[in-house]
């Protein structure tokens, strides 16, 4: 390697800093960061200056608390060592496709064709792809309120969303009545179960609704020639149910709903793998083909080692359910520690609720002190009750506003990804101390 020597490095500070309109994309300015993110970095600043925070906001798994299954990691370094480190095909590794098909076949009831299956980095560019695959500018896409990120993919795709607002009594799940009026002319339904934010799963009767509503809507459809309405159904954490859940797919319950559903899923959620980055999309032949296209073209593949491990961690169902109950009773552990110290503090009379737990690694809460002060400040927002918790209780949490839900209610996601049992049962004290303070 030849560099340019015998002079000082220019110092291309002040040039890399300057701003001005139109510079980048209208799509790129316009696209608005992260929110979790944003707060979950100001409170790593704070652990890093020293002070003591109970972080329950990012959707992510501290491996001290839950580690990878050790199969996984030892494949993975297996597979390093064999030199697997080349560029993998970039619908995924062969035998990964295959085992990820006898997985779906073993543990859903699903028989798919190999070509159905299309191995990523992660979820998200399953999602990403599912999106640039499918929608084209100005298409509608119907998603439920709160959920997670679908505004951003439908501002990068220029689509226009269709956020339907779901209740607290329905769970924040939606329900055909509340999607049926939208139907017609849209192209795509998003549903996610276990739902992040709120950690609440879809049951069989109102699946099969929504199912019966998409399939009929694309009868009318088919008779006049007109595209189809898709589902996008993510279910990346649907080993995590707890307390019971039964989870379900679209295609278990109405097998006609195969040609128009896309399932976003991986390891990344089921084995605490986040930074592994291995995901996968299921689907219709014709639309997984073309969505490979695209992603291929952004280079969204897995790494070949963490696919070839995958494989073999995929094909051991006992050390998958060995790690599942291990795994999943950490997570229901801390659901329930959380769950049940806020129906305490409930039954004493102070201004919080919580859903009983269902799936995923999220509790949704709410704390509503609205007009009472801290400090002389007015609690009037959700913002300012965030704030508040995080100074006076040092709890980290997550108002839905960050999921698209734009009133003040006082409604919060809670992850325990990162937290242990003992901090959790610290933190709950500290929040009743700090409620009862309130003038």
């Amino acid at each position: 390697m030849t560099t340019t020597t015998g002079s000082a490095p220019a110092d291309l500070t002040a040039l890399a800093r300057q701003t001005s309109s139109g510079r980048v994309s209208t799509m790129a300015q316009g696209l608005v960061g992260s929110e979790i993110l944003k707060i979950a970095a100001d409170i790593r600043a704070l652990i890093r200056s020293g002070k003591k925070i109970c972080n329950l906001t990012v959707g992510d798994f501290d491996p001290k608390q839950f580690p990878i299954p050790e199969k996984l990691k030892a494949e993975i370094t297996k597979a390093l060592d064999r030199g697997e480190t080349n560029y993998p095909p970039s619908d995924g590794v062969l035998e990964l496709r295959q085992a990820v098909q006898r997985y779906y076949a073993r543990e859903l009831g699903l028989n798919y064709p190999v070509e159905s299956f299309l191995i990523c980095g992660g979820a998200r560019p399953v999602i990403y792809g599912t999106y640039r695959t499918l929608v084209d500018p100005g298409d509608r896409v119907i998603y439920p309120l709160p959920s997670w990120n679908n505004n951003h993919y439908i501002h990068q795709l220029g689509a226009v969303g269709v956020p339907v607002p779901c209740r607290p009594e329905d769970r924040f799940l939606p329900t055909l009545e509340s999607l049926r009026p939208h139907f017609p002319g849209a192209r795509m339904v998003c549903l996610n179960s276990p739902l992040n934010p709120t950690g609440t799963a879809i049951d069989e009767a109102s699946l099969r609704g929504i199912c019966e509503g998409i399939l009929a809507e694309n009868r009318r459809r088919e008779e006049k020639g007109e595209r189809p309405l898709y589902l996008m159904y993510d279910q990346v954490y649907w080993p995590l149910c707890v307390g019971g859940t039964r989870h379900v797919t679209p295609p278990q319950l109405i097998p006609g709903m195969a040609r128009y559903t896309v399932f976003v899923d991986g390891i990344s959620k089921a084995f605490a793998a986040t930074g592994v980055r291995v995901g996968w999309a299921v689907g219709p032949v014709d639309v997984i083909e073309r969505m490979s296209a695209i992603l291929g073209h952004v280079g969204a593949w897995a790494p070949r080692a963490e696919q070839v491990a995958t494989v073999a961690l995929l094909d051991d169902p006992a050390a998958c359910a060995a790690y599942n109950t291990v795994f999943l009773s950490g997570i229901q552990r801390r659901l329930d520690l959380l769950h049940g110290g806020f129906q305490a503090m409930k039954a004493k009379g102070l201004p919080v609720e919580s859903i009983a737990p269902m799936g995923a690694i999220y509790l949704t809460v709410r704390i509503h002190p609205f007009g009472k002060k801290a400090g002389g400040q007015t609690l009037a927002t959700n913002t300012d009750i965030r704030k508040w918790v995080l100074d006076a209780a040092s709890i980290g949490i997550v108002p839905f506003q960050a999921f698209g839900v734009p009133e003040d209610s006082g409604w919060f996601r809670l992850s325990i990804g990162a937290a242990g049992e003992a901090e959790i049962a610290e933190a709950l004290p500290r929040l009743e101390q700090a409620l009862r303070s309130l003038a």
